[in-house]
């Protein structure tokens, strides 16, 4: 084997912004492992579930905003980075996806570790690339290289995402130890990135368009935290009266009157009121959309016009009312349009903001109440929060307490992230701590005990980072199904879909090296909240206990309580 071009794909990934690379063991994959680790600008991380490996590779991509290599050994390997490689596709992350594989004339030959390696991500990749087996002759040298720079650059650009490249190798993988590692050969395709302009025709067409429509609403989906997005919306809401609805995975938390108690109104008026909230136009930018009561709001009452900004890729119908998609940045439109439109029905902006502005006064009332639950909980600590930290939200529960509960304008330092591409509960401590190992700053997981005992692979290695803080909601199965229409009547519902466990998180705290608090009580949650955020050299989980059918009766109270509000107006002001 020809070592010289298989060295040289860690400095083309280098070269091309790679700073981290997480390895799996293997030996098929050996000769990647080597480069990647005697790389000395790359750092190298090795975990042992490829599954979990991929998950903590696309947290440190999703935090540095940088493109993350995995490496994996051939076979079934290769599959348990699927779920990752999903959840990246969705959330447009991009991840350089690295296997090593059988020389093709021993695939399908009972060959140990050998399955259709190929193209094995179907659609969930921006591309696959197969690499030639033999890097002897010139040609398939320059070959292999060309594919590492095209691959590396297409992840990075444009609708950002996931590539897989495919290598296949023959024995012998192991270089003799006196290799002599020289980089200077490496031949790199750099891209040229363009950012996309509209013309000034075609500004003065959307202005006439945006002049035609009186109701405007401006809903953000999942996005980064951006402080020039936050000051040129802030600048558009006040000068047009424009309202702004975004979840807590928007992160426009900073935004003043950021209108995020939605779903708590939009779930809770009667049908005579929502009417009133129908926009004329609706612009949209960002990713997923969390909040099922505004997605159902918005399809049934559709607005006349709905632009969706998005600079690369192809835009989601979500709302089923798109008609117009604009290719610029979201901040570079709204920094166009902010001066040169006109102003938006101001009373359509207060009613939004009168309906948010009660929701969040009933969810404080609500919150006094004695009786302890998650829901409450929840509450407290998102009232509780550092004024500097990254806050990762595992799907089902977690997710949608955090939601109603939302991060008020005061914190201003933190950041929100979920896996929503594809809303698994599979990888949430992986991407988490891949996300901790990516910065200095406290990052918070808040997980249900399902995803969190689901990945508790997620630590089988040494890379844990003493940054890393889990709050583990554990009420000992899947909450979720006791209040979701239809498998909560079932006989089925606890042994199948709450499926009740009696985990507890104290002894995988002990095995893994984080420092263990437990509390079950008002008192206790106060208590433990103290010395969980004291930076001290150790990771830490705080396990909060409760009970499902108190959580449930909590949470269905909560919602009557919120429609015995609005049912109680007969006009259209909250």
């Amino acid at each position: 084997m020809d070592y010289k071009h298989i060295l040289n794909i860690a400095e083309i990934c280098h070269r091309l912004g790679v700073q981290h690379a997480v390895l799996s063991p293997g030996s098929r994959n050996a000769p990647l492992i080597i480069s990647f680790n005697r790389h000395p600008a790359i750092r190298t991380y090795v975990i042992n579930d490829e599954r979990s490996a991929a998950f903590t590779g696309l947290g440190i991509a999703q935090k540095s905003k940088l493109p993350v290599v995995l490496v994996a050994t051939s076979g079934s390997a290769a599959y348990n980075y699927a779920p990752a490689v999903a959840e990246a596709f969705f959330q447009e992350i991009p991840l350089i996806i690295l296997t090593a594989d059988r020389p093709p004339e021993w695939i399908d030959q009972r060959d140990g570790q050998t399955i259709y390696q190929q193209n094995i991500y179907g659609n969930h990749v921006k591309k696959s690339y197969q690499c030639p087996t033999e890097t002897t002759h010139p040609d398939s040298g320059w070959h292999l290289e060309r594919l590492i720079s095209e691959a590396v650059a297409l992840a990075d650009s444009g609708a950002k995402g996931p590539v897989h490249i495919n290598i296949p190798f023959r024995e012998p993988f192991y270089p003799d130890k006196k290799l002599k590692v020289d980089y200077a050969s490496a031949k790199v395709i750099r891209p040229a990135y363009t950012t996309r302009q509209l013309s000034g025709a075609d500004w003065a067409h959307l202005v006439d368009e945006w002049n035609q429509h009186d109701k405007r609403l401006i809903v953000g989906g999942q996005h980064d935290l951006s402080t020039e997005m936050h000051l040129v919306l802030s600048e558009l809401k006040a000068k047009k009266h424009i309202p702004v609805v975004g979840d807590i995975i928007s992160n426009l938390h900073p935004i003043p009157d950021i209108i995020s108690g939605q779903d708590i109104f939009l779930d809770a008026l009667p049908e005579s009121k929502l009417k009133a909230l129908q926009p004329d136009l609706l612009i949209t930018f960002g990713k997923s959309v969390l909040s099922k009561a505004l997605k159902i709001f918005l399809r049934k009452y559709k607005p006349k016009a709905h632009w969706h900004i998005q600079q690369d890729g192809i835009a989601a119908d979500t709302f089923q009312a798109l008609t117009r998609t604009i290719a610029v940045s979201p901040t570079n439109f709204f920094s166009s349009i902010k001066d040169i439109v006109q102003k938006s029905n101001y009373q359509y902006g207060q009613l939004w903001l009168n309906y948010h502005n009660k929701s969040r006064d009933f969810l404080q009332e609500f919150h006094k109440e004695g009786v302890f639950n998650e829901f409450t909980t929840m509450h407290t600590i998102l009232a509780n929060l550092p004024m500097s930290c990254d806050v990762h939200l595992a799907n089902s529960m977690a997710v949608r307490y955090a939601n109603l509960v939302g991060l008020q304008s005061t914190h201003r330092q933190i950041e929100v992230f979920c896996n929503r591409g594809t809303s698994g509960i599979d990888g949430s401590n992986s991407t988490a701590l891949g996300s901790a190992l990516a910065t200095k700053k406290t990052t918070l997981l808040l997980t249900g005990d399902m995803a969190f005992f689901y990945d508790r692979n997620a630590f089988w290695h040494n890379h844990i980072p003493e940054n890393l803080r889990i709050i583990l909601l554990n009420n000992h199965g899947g909450g979720i199904f006791d209040l979701i229409e239809g498998p909560n009547k079932l006989p089925e519902k606890d042994t199948f879909f709450i499926t009740r466990q009696n985990l507890k998180a104290k002894n995988l705290a002990e095995e893994f090296g984080f420092k263990y608090y437990h509390c079950a009580s008002i008192g206790g949650l106060a208590n433990g909240l103290s010395k969980f955020w004291v930076q001290d050299g150790h990771p830490k989980i705080l396990e909060i206990e409760s009970f499902i059918d108190v959580n449930t009766e909590v949470f269905k109270k909560f919602k009557q309580q919120a429609k015995k509000i609005w049912n109680r107006t007969t006009t259209g002001q909250p």
